[in-house]
């Protein structure tokens, strides 16, 4: 077992999808590798570039139960890749001969790209899951909520009437776009890296374009017939991906956060004894899973430029830009994929208080009636007459801590206007606008939206 290098980190010991982890672990690493080097002997076996007695003991070498792994990052660290070392090591366990044609005609980054296409893959199949079981939580709660008339905020502060199912419409759409845009980087790094030293591709012969065309079949990627070893806006769309999902879900952790707030109390985070507690104020009850949402989100916001500094390599090979990758992709997945399990903790045991969303509605007289009662004057007195006049209102109620209802009759008199008020004034639950199809038309998309299709 050897040691990790990897510094401590009190986030990931807190949240860590432990798919992610394991898909980007030393062991899965080499074992991608592994089986790189496999179905390159076995498609050059079948196009008779080297013997299929060859290519078949090549394959069944490619184990990680042969790789002495301290070694392999010794002699990484002195040659500054790992994949010589390993060739040496699988070569070791075959006689004269096979062991000759091992990684034949391939390149170091290859190997390591090929490799990386398959984790990442494998990384955005698992978000994909994910994902589902996220979705079809907020279904439901939009669906639950449908008609529980909340504030709307605008800037802070309140502004007409919605429903806590709109509001959690909004973000459940967001999330189908998020998915759509999975499924495109998916298909984006899906893609074998086969072309040699200088992305010609020469050493691998006459029978290259066959050759790679069949690895990528037997690894499950995209052929191609263009090189990328230093065109890395495949790995730039995953890296944006990861970025944008955690951007998602921080706004979920906000809304959150913010509705918990003791002034406003209508949305809270899944309760359980101590969770979210203090140390010193006994009544905290802290959105711990927000809290961690918005930390990963703002990581990987940080982390996103390096991914387009990875674009920036020259010639047929980077220098230095390519090390980048080594830390910015597999934390990138691991941090997405973290904030999505955090997100799932939410949406499994999230608590809502409609009665304080009812009472807040109140808050500061309702002024949050404004709009609904100019909208309903205005058919009386014109839009701006009734704008004017609800300006005015809006006024005297902070001014004298008056309903706005009362300030508007009181208004209205003064002005004369009075035998223009209608008897009743709309009311929240009559100034919802489209928040129920906003909810059905969410809904629908989210449950129309397909699991993604692996290659």
């Amino acid at each position: 077992m050897i040691a990790s290098k990897s510094p401590f980190s009190m986030l990931y010991q807190f949240a860590a999808n432990k798919d992610q982890l394991k898909i980007y672990s030393d062991e899965e690493t080499i074992k991608a590798w592994l089986d790189v080097e496999a179905a390159l002997a076995t498609a050059q076996g079948e196009a008779g570039v080297i013997p299929e007695d060859h290519a078949s003991q090549i394959f069944d070498a490619c184990s990680i139960d042969n790789i002495d792994r301290e070694e392999l990052w010794k002699s990484a660290q002195n040659v500054g890749y790992p994949i010589f070392g390993l060739v040496r090591q699988v070569s070791s366990h075959l006689p004269d001969g096979p062991n000759g044609h091992v990684h034949y005609g391939a390149t170091t980054q290859d190997i390591m790209d090929s490799g990386q296409a398959l984790q990442m893959s494998r990384s955005l199949a698992a978000m994909d899951q994910q994902l589902q079981t996220l979705g079809d939580l907020l279904s439901e709660i939009s669906q639950k909520y449908r008609d529980t008339v909340m504030p709307g905020r605008t800037h802070a502060q309140q502004a007409v009437p919605t429903s806590f199912g709109a509001t959690v419409a909004v973000i459940l759409d967001e999330l189908r776009r998020q998915r759509d845009r999975l499924a495109h980087a998916y298909n984006s790094v899906r893609v074998i890296s086969l072309f040699g030293a200088g992305g010609t591709n020469a050493a691998q012969g006459p029978h290259s374009i066959e050759v790679r065309s069949r690895v990528a079949e037997l690894l499950g990627l995209r052929d191609t017939d263009v090189p990328w070893h230093v065109d890395r806006d495949v790995l730039a769309e995953y890296g944006y991906f990861c970025a944008t999902i955690c951007g998602t879900l921080a706004k979920l952790a906000r809304d959150v956060v913010d509705h918990s707030r003791s002034e406003v109390g209508e949305v809270f985070e899944p309760y359980n004894p101590h969770r979210g507690a203090s140390s010193t104020m006994p009544q905290k009850v802290n959105p711990i899973s927000s809290e961690l949402i918005i930390g990963m989100s703002s990581t990987a916001s940080a982390l996103l430029s390096v991914f387009t500094r990875m674009q920036e390599a020259g010639h047929q090979r980077a220098a230095g830009e390519w090390q980048a990758e080594w830390l910015a992709v597999p934390t990138m997945g691991t941090l997405a994929g973290s904030a999505l399990d955090e997100a799932i903790v939410i949406a499994s045991g999230i608590r809502v208080n409609p009665e304080r969303m009812k009472e807040n509605l109140k808050i500061d007289g309702g002024l949050i009636m404004a709009e609904a009662q100019m909208i309903q004057l205005a058919e009386y007195l014109g839009r701006e007459d009734a704008h004017d006049l609800l300006y005015e209102a809006s006024t005297l109620a902070r001014d004298k801590s008056l309903v706005l209802a009362d300030a508007l009759r009181e208004v209205a008199k003064n002005a004369g206007k009075s035998d223009l008020l209608p008897e009743k004034l709309v009311a929240p639950e009559d100034y919802l606008g489209e928040a129920g199809h906003i909810v059905d038309s969410a809904v629908a998309a989210w449950s129309s939206t397909p699991a993604l299709q692996k290659g």
